[in-house]
């Protein structure tokens, strides 16, 4: 039989078929375009899908593999779509909304099961939460159990599930909660109960996401080891580092979003502990990782006693602070700004919540009434104090990953480089150490650039010249705001003194007012 060391990842994927769950999602479609470039002879990908915005499943595929994401596996394997089999289903339904003949193909064929559909709305309502990221894998789960091959079921968890836990090991944690009976309980609880009792359910949890990843993990745990499962959490992902080029991201999730918003000028102030430590990975690497675990949990002879959880992390290698980032992307963004940029982007961070309130009240919102008067004269659709409103809705969210301080420790996730053969470890690189932040950080700026917001590069130059004005503009608008705030302050002392010099002469005068009025009396 071959050693574990020899058999190489490529291999091990050789002639398999794989079934993934979320396959559309950001971090699922790397999953897919690495598997297919770096494992070609993988045999099929069966990929459960559901119709989004009128468009049927095999439409997304078509639009989706049409993604630059997809170029190289386009040029080089031109037919590497015909291994993916759409499955027309969802994790809400029972038995995944799929027919008798498609389950039956996969009880028989399947071998890999990687597991990544899920609500990332951190401010989901609690039962949306545990239908899709609980309920939803508890249906997967009971499906795999008869499937006849199955060698490795990757869980895509989160580091963040754990919120009451600062320092993260690679293990698991108790659950205030039985999975089974959360399940239970938004089957019968109606609507205004269940949001009633939420927020004492979610503590120390700040939203429904981590909350229901906890018990997704449990969940999971239970199945072990009758099944092969193990669970991956990985930190703040972010934009491809160099697989299959640098930069690409296909949404304003996390940082790209407040990095976007900050970049167009309405973003100008945020809640962040500046010298705490951002714990971001890079998305092709996270799949890397994740790949490799799959791997791990394949060609294990033998299967450890307690179920095998990796934190997907960068934290042990590379570690940088809030602020640091936000330095080094800085002039990143004068030299590559964006288009329809409102304001100039001079916005910082702020360690203390009252003076970043403060901060929002003159820096965002009152620009945005500016702006919305403006548009409302020349009869145009006012939308700033709107989206002033939704920024600070997501900004609350992030604020609590934002203002503390985590330790993940990736020791067994880092093992996992150690017997691997050379070719994997180019194909499935995960050396953080080799990241430049500040070419990453320049990458991830023109990849929202690009692939977000669809920006022309031709217009950079034209963007530039509208920078240098908008520099002029802040700086002017500087200049009278804090001449205003002077002026009005030696208004009000002008008027503190005219108080004060009258309540002075009326103290003055009370002896002869008490004489008069004495006076009178007699």
């Amino acid at each position: 039989m071959t050693d574990e060391v020899e058999l190489s990842i490529v291999d091990f994927f050789k002639g398999r078929s794989l079934f993934i769950t979320g396959g559309s999602g950001f971090m699922g479609k790397v999953l897919v375009e690495k598997l297919l470039y770096c494992c070609p002879d993988v045999k099929n990908i069966f990929l459960l899908l559901r119709p989004k915005r009128d468009k049927q499943p095999n439409a997304r595929i078509e639009e989706m593999f049409k993604l630059p994401l997809f170029s190289r596996v386009r040029k080089e394997f031109p037919d590497a779509i015909k291994k993916i089999v759409v499955l027309h289903g969802d994790v809400t339904e029972d038995r995944l909304g799929l027919t008798p003949e498609q389950i039956q193909r996969l009880m028989k064929e399947v071998s890999v099961v990687f597991h990544f559909a899920a609500t990332l709305r951190l401010e989901a309502k609690l039962k949306d939460a545990i239908q899709m990221n609980l309920t939803g894998t508890w249906r997967v789960l009971e499906m795999c159990k008869n499937m006849e091959q199955l060698k490795a079921f990757v869980h895509l968890s989160t580091a963040f599930c754990h919120c009451d836990q600062e320092d993260l090991e690679e293990r698991m944690y108790p659950c205030p909660y039985e999975p089974q009976d959360l399940m239970r309980a938004i089957q019968w609880m109606d609507d205004t109960t269940l949001e009633m009792i939420t927020p004492r359910l979610l503590k120390p949890h700040p939203n429904t996401y981590t909350f229901s990843k906890r018990l997704a993990e449990k969940l999971v745990e239970s199945y072990y080891p009758t099944l092969p499962v193990t669970i991956a959490r990985p930190s703040i992902v972010t934009p491809t580092w160099h697989d299959p080029f640098p930069g690409w991201v296909d949404n304003l999730n996390g940082p790209i979003g407040l990095l976007v918003a900050g970049g167009k000028g309405v973003l100008r102030s945020m809640h962040v502990k500046g010298d705490s430590y951002s714990e971001v990975i890079p998305v092709d690497m996270a799949i890397n990782g994740i790949i490799r675990i799959a791997w791990k949990n394949g060609i294990s002879k033998e299967r450890p006693p307690e179920i095998p959880v990796y934190n997907v992390t960068a934290s042990s290698v590379k570690r940088d602070t809030w602020a640091q980032i936000l330095e080094k992307g800085r002039k990143y963004i004068y030299e590559y700004p964006f288009e329809m940029t409102v304001w100039y982007p001079d916005g910082n961070i702020r360690s203390t919540k009252f003076m970043h309130n403060v901060c929002v009240i003159f820096l965002h919102f009152l620009p945005a009434y500016f702006i919305d008067f403006l548009m409302f004269i020349f009869r145009q659709k006012r939308f700033m104090v709107r989206l002033q409103h939704r920024i600070q809705d997501g900004l609350e969210v992030l604020q609590y990953f934002t203002t503390r301080d985590w330790a993940f420790h990736s020791s067994k996730f880092m093992a996992l480089f150690e017997h691997i053969t050379p070719k994997d470890k180019v194909h499935f690189d995960v050396d953080f150490s080799s990241v430049d932040e500040e070419d990453y950080l320049k990458n991830c700026i023109i990849g929202a650039r690009h692939y977000c917001m669809k920006e022309d590069p031709k217009s950079l130059p034209r963007c530039r010249r509208n920078m240098k004005i908008l520099y002029v503009v802040d700086k002017v608008w500087s200049v009278l705001f804090y001449m205003f705030l002077l002026w009005l302050l030696v208004c009000c002392s002008d008027t503190a003194r005219y108080c004060l010099d009258t309540a002075s002469d009326y103290i003055k005068m009370m002896p002869v007012v008490r004489s008069i009025i004495s006076h009178d009396a007699h």
